[in-house]
């Protein structure tokens, strides 16, 4: 009895000290849905040991250092540390010109923003990871890497919940990384006619995303990652950043594969000469001498945000009196044809030789930034108010108009449809596409996506931002955005394996999608994502031509 008594009790303390400390190898990241502690997830770089978490079998890393910088400095390597960096949550955020102090509760509660805390110390990154390198785990897996949206001036790699690579990472066990970097007038004010000691800053903030990617291809293969199959992708202001790394020649190399997510920024870079006129009217604001530069290293942001709000609108002023394009949305922050960092716009024949062999997919929303969001009014309207609405910006192309967008899209019922197309990311897809094809044999892959979400009585449609969730597999984590219903899980598993297999060969196509065929200006093939996926061929050709050439 007592032999037995006692071997009851040591099993009992067996136990329990299997439930204790069991979770400290990763052998047991199935039995958990989080797995935790001193010796889980920890990972080599090249600068020190990095401790991150396993969620729901995932290996997470969050706000890991992979350069740092000066203000207004190129960016150099990080900092090496001695112990085990914990890096369990996101990391700082590059300050914004205008701090959120305040958000319109409709719109923040369908996006669903995380605003981050502010430090201009931001270069950070974040890593979601089937498998870290071991023994046992010898996969190289692709990489995809994100870049987040705001233009160039805001935003942030956990500002969506989208933005989360856990379920993407799973669904195609790949490695997602995701990145923070400098923005606005941090990234891209031109101090360069001050001295060389500022040759650098009128595209520090591209640069930071150069560095970002020469640290996934020194360190990604201990996370599991192939560094020789990495993809870039973004969205709006992100897509825009993709389209600058193809034109980067620093860039070369370093990425193998090109996304672009309506994101027409960046088919003109801007002029050196209207970026030092920005810097100069900065300069002004604080009343230096060019011999006083060096003080704007030192000025509080708040003042030189202040500062160079003032100097963009400024020169926005003066470019607009001298008879000068600004762009569609006035003069703003991004890269800058500097000659050295940027040497060529994307339309010169160097750029495209630059990203010849890239695969490229690119597209854009139906709906994006539509006019019944921005006027409520029309929502609930009759087909005679759009008709008005129509009349005041086309004039005697509205009937042509209207019957073009129904040609287009047969389906529309909502007599608002009529307004809320979008031709301007669209268009600027096209060009871009277009610009690419004439530059090498790279395949590229249009899409459109379609999708009407039936959030808020469908007010939201295929908004700019809708297709993030489905690319992510985060219909559930956006149910704000996405209803999060059956429909929305069934499209999300097509785009997201389509983003997976473009990825890992440079191919979307897949058994759940019609045959993509690669995009050419004569076919102008286009993958139209919605609950019935089709692909069409020049389908709103004549709504495009019937609304003003503008782009991004």
């Amino acid at each position: 009895m007592k032999i037995r008594k006692t071997l009851f009790v040591l099993a009992l303390i067996a136990l329990s000290v299997s439930l204790l400390y069991g979770q400290k190898t990763p052998a047991t990241a199935g039995s958990l849905p989080l797995v935790t502690g001193r010796d889980i997830a920890v990972a080599q770089t090249t600068y020190g040991k990095v401790r991150g978490y396993i969620h729901n079998g995932i290996y997470t890393y969050k706000g890991i250092p992979y350069a740092k910088a000066e203000r207004f400095m190129a960016p150099t390597k990080p900092d090496a540390w001695q112990d085990v960096r914990s890096s369990l949550t996101y990391g700082p955020v590059c300050p914004l010109i205008d701090p959120t102090t305040g958000v319109n509760d409709e719109v923040e509660f369908v996006f669903h923003h995380d605003w981050g805390y502010p430090n201009e110390d931001c270069l950070r990154l974040n890593i979601w990871s089937p498998g870290i390198a071991s023994a046992t785990d010898t996969k190289k897996r692709p990489v995809l890497v994100w870049l987040h949206g705001g233009g160039h001036t805001a935003g942030s790699s956990q500002e969506l919940p989208s933005y989360d690579g856990e379920n993407l990472s799973r669904k195609g066990d790949v490695v997602i990384v995701s990145i923070n970097h400098r923005l606005n007038v941090l990234g891209f004010l031109n101090l360069s006619a001050y001295g060389q000691k500022y040759s650098a800053s009128p595209n520090v903030s591209i640069m930071d995303i150069v560095a970002s990617l020469e640290w996934v291809k020194a360190n990604i293969a201990n996370f599991g990652g192939d560094p020789s199959n990495v993809t870039i992708f973004g969205q709006s202001g992100g897509g825009g950043k993709v389209n600058t790394l193809l034109n980067a020649p620093s860039a070369k190399g370093l990425f193998h594969k090109a996304i672009i997510q309506s994101g027409g920024l960046g088919l003109n870079f801007q002029d050196k000469a209207v970026t030092t006129r920005v810097a100069a009217a900065v300069m002004a604001e604080f009343k230096l001498q060019p011999s006083q530069v060096d003080s704007l290293q030192k000025v509080p942001f708040t003042l030189l945000a202040a500062a160079a709000k003032k100097a963009l609108a400024k020169v926005n002023d003066e470019l607009r009196a001298e008879g000068k394009s600004a762009g569609v949305f006035g003069l703003t922050w991004g890269p800058c044809l500097d000659g050295t960092f940027l040497p060529y716009q994307p339309s010169d024949a160097q750029a495209k030789a630059l990203s010849a062999n890239i695969p490229l997919m690119i597209g854009s929303t139906k709906n994006e930034f539509m006019n019944s969001l921005r006027m409520p009014e029309l929502r609930q309207g009759t087909a005679d108010d759009m008709k008005s609405f129509l009349q005041k910006q086309l004039g005697d192309k509205t009937d042509a108009y209207i019957q073009a967008v129904k040609t287009a899209y047969p389906a529309d019922k909502k007599p608002s449809d009529l307004i809320d197309v979008d031709d301007l990311f669209r268009r600027s897809a096209i060009r871009m596409a277009d610009l690419k094809t004439g530059g090498g044999a790279a395949p590229v892959y249009m899409y459109l996506f379609a999708w009407q979400s039936p959030v808020m009585n469908g007010n939201y449609k295929a908004i700019h931002c809708i297709e993030i969730p489905f690319v992510f597999d985060n219909i559930a984590r956006c149910e704000e955005m996405t209803g999060g219903g059956k429909e929305a899980h069934t499209l999300a598993d097509k785009v997201s394996q389509a983003w997976i297999n473009f990825a890992r060969s440079g191919n979307p196509n897949h058994k759940g999608l019609p045959t993509w065929q690669k995009y050419t200006p004569q076919n102008g093939a286009t993958m139209i994502f919605d609950n019935t996926c089709v692909e069409k061929y020049h389908h709103d050709k004549e709504l495009l031509s019937l609304t003003p050439d503008r782009v991004l």
